[in-house]
């Protein structure tokens, strides 16, 4: 499952699989979620999360910051096998443990997220004690440009640099929306690279959406912390929700507008 075109077909199919799954629970934050598609693909399928085949866990760490998003993982997991085939039939019932927001109850979920700006904080937390441990431990945190409005992102930032934790990735997952509507509108943030720069990280821009851009910028080898910053489409691959604020949130949505969905993505 490592060529190119697989793992773009594998996109697709988690994007269609995703979108089922919101239409039947009438809930989920599609715009979030579809963004980072291809940033997930690339870090579980081209080997930079390492998995344990024995013991069914993964070795390095991932954590969906912004947790209305963390759905995103749960096919990922399923395939992998690290959360059963009948939780993801069952997601939205008392018979499975899926949730719209990730939980640690959740095998695979290693951080609880949800309330803006926490989970970097938390990733440098591991990535500080797998450095103290001298464990080859990865944590990869995805964070939203909202996050970027949150005091606490930015002293985990300061955090991160004072202790030169080159095994955290930060990875900003850039498309210019919020839930208010556009940044540029909301609170300018340009340039993000440039703001961040001065940590002392080595910083790499890259189109989220392409594969093998994300998995060059994934493979820098530095001596500080890795920022990349992706630019992404909020809603990406659903004609209805590309740049849309509104899909944040789950829409009512007509039949002809499913038809639509669909067939963008067939």
């Amino acid at each position: 499952m490592d060529s190119f075109h697989n793992l773009k077909s594998l996109c697709k199919r988690y994007r269609s699989e995703l979108f089922e799954k919101f239409l039947l629970l009438g809930q989920g934050h599609p715009g979030s979620v579809f963004s980072i598609i291809e940033i997930i693909v690339t870090l579980f399928y081209k080997n930079h999360i390492k998995f344990d085949k024995e013991k069914q866990k993964f070795i390095d760490k991932i954590i969906i910051s912004k947790g209305h998003a963390t759905s995103v993982l749960y096919p990922v997991l399923r395939d992998f096998g690290v959360i059963k085939e009948s939780d993801w039939q069952n997601w939205g019932t008392s018979k499975s443990n899926l949730r719209i927001f990730g939980n640690i109850s959740i095998t695979g979920i290693d951080a609880t997220t949800g309330s803006l700006g926490h989970g970097l904080g938390i990733g440098c937390g591991m990535a500080y004690l797998y450095k103290k441990q001298n464990l080859n431990k990865k944590v990869f945190v995805i964070i939203s440009e909202g996050e970027l409005y949150e005091g606490s992102t930015w002293e985990a930032l300061l955090f991160a640099s004072h202790h030169k934790l080159r095994n955290l990735y930060i990875i900003i997952d850039e498309n210019s929306l919020i839930i208010l509507g556009k940044t540029s509108d909301c609170l300018k943030l340009d340039s993000i690279s440039k703001k961040i720069e001065d940590f002392g990280f080595t910083i790499k821009e890259c189109d989220g959406h392409n594969i093998d851009q994300v998995d060059i910028a994934l493979n820098l080898k530095s001596d500080t912390s890795k920022v990349i910053v992706a630019k992404t489409i909020k809603g990406k691959g659903f004609s209805i929700m590309e740049n849309r604020p509104e899909w944040h949130y789950w829409n009512s949505i007509t039949k002809e507008q499913i038809e639509i969905c669909r067939k963008d993505i067939s």
